[in-house]
């Protein structure tokens, strides 16, 4: 006879269909992030949203370099600039998640997100993946060879008294954001003049047609050695080995002044999480090598690799303060 059907074994009869259904989504899944694993021969593309031969351009070609002789595949870096970084942005966050895409973002990208809600075509953070910070380059005050401001002390004392003409990379950019910083911190007023870009303004200033700019360390560093300008300070907790010379903020009074201009790693939101984590990995391998840490440190940049959850975190606190920032100096895009 029979042995009677008991009702725990109806239940998980019942609980088949979504047991093969779960472990069918799993398999597919371990399927579709393994076709997207980087292999030899694959193409990656590797976008750049700025114009070549700046900061960000030169470290994701360093690491696309990289990558390429590592994995054996062809990296192309695809440099498309404007909009204050978006237009490359938004090429990205609409590309397929296949694991063949990335986004070179930096500092700009994070205050981007306040700068222009409800005006991008994208949401960066939900249409974005955050997979590996790469370094960062600490902002220093730069003044002409020839001022009269002779150190940061002197600016603290002179700052409230007149109005300086400041320049920038434009509305928004870190050297911007650095300026509204100290204007909050200090009450100092000051004259904003933004450029289509570093070096433009880097010319004015040695030129003396403006009287500073709070620059990202690369691009002023040159000038400093040769004499053509001063620095004043560097806004990070310790000195920089290329500037030794040159005190921090908090040495010179003004502790609250820390900035540093980063670049990092993005991919498409639907890219799967096993593939971020696979580039997060090398990644940070390839930051911790001597030959790209060593030639990152000579261009004033500070090694500063972390992963996909790390990088995740540290990128939502840069979006809260800097927004911050952005709304109460009312601060609009170019």
């Amino acid at each position: 006879m029979p042995k009677p059907i008991q009702r725990r074994d109806l239940l998980a009869l019942s609980a088949l269909p979504l047991l093969l259904t779960q472990a069918q989504t799993q398999a597919q899944a371990q399927a579709d992030a393994q076709a997207a694993f980087p292999r030899p021969g694959m193409n990656l593309r590797y976008v750049v949203p700025f114009a070549p031969g700046g900061l960000t351009d030169v470290m994701a070609r360093l690491v696309g370099q990289q990558l390429a002789s590592r994995w054996g595949i062809h990296v192309v870096v695809d440099n498309r600039a404007g909009g204050s970084g978006q237009i490359g942005a938004d090429s990205v966050a609409k590309a397929p998640g296949d694991g063949q895409t990335l986004l070179a973002i930096t500092l700009t990208h994070a205050v981007n997100v306040t700068l222009f809600k409800g005006r991008a075509s994208f949401d960066f953070q939900r249409d974005l993946k955050p997979v590996a910070l790469l370094a960062g380059s600490p902002m220093v005050v730069v003044v002409p060879a020839a001022s009269p401001i002779k150190d940061f002390k002197d600016l603290l004392a002179q700052a409230r008294a007149r109005r300086y003409n400041v320049g920038s990379s434009g509305n928004g950019s870190p050297t911007h954001l650095t300026l509204a910083l100290f204007a909050e911190l200090t009450g100092a007023d000051f004259s904003h003049i933004p450029y289509k870009g570093g070096a433009p303004s880097m010319t004015d200033l040695i030129g003396g047609q403006l009287d500073m700019i709070f620059s990202n360390m690369p691009e002023s560093i040159a000038h400093v050695k040769g004499g053509r300008l001063r620095a004043l300070a560097i806004a990070s907790r310790e000195r920089h080995a290329l500037l030794p010379d040159v005190p921090t903020t908090a040495e010179a009074g003004l502790p609250a002044l820390l900035v540093e201009n980063w670049t990092g790693v993005m991919a498409p939101a639907a890219t799967p999480d096993a593939v971020v984590g696979r580039y997060a990995s090398e990644i940070v391998n390839i930051m911790a090598g001597s030959e790209i840490g060593e030639r990152a440190r000579t261009q004033g940049f500070r090694v500063d690799a972390r992963g996909n959850v790390a990088f995740a975190a540290y990128l939502r606190d840069e979006i809260e303060r800097w927004g911050r920032v952005a709304l109460a100096a009312k601060i609009t895009p170019d």
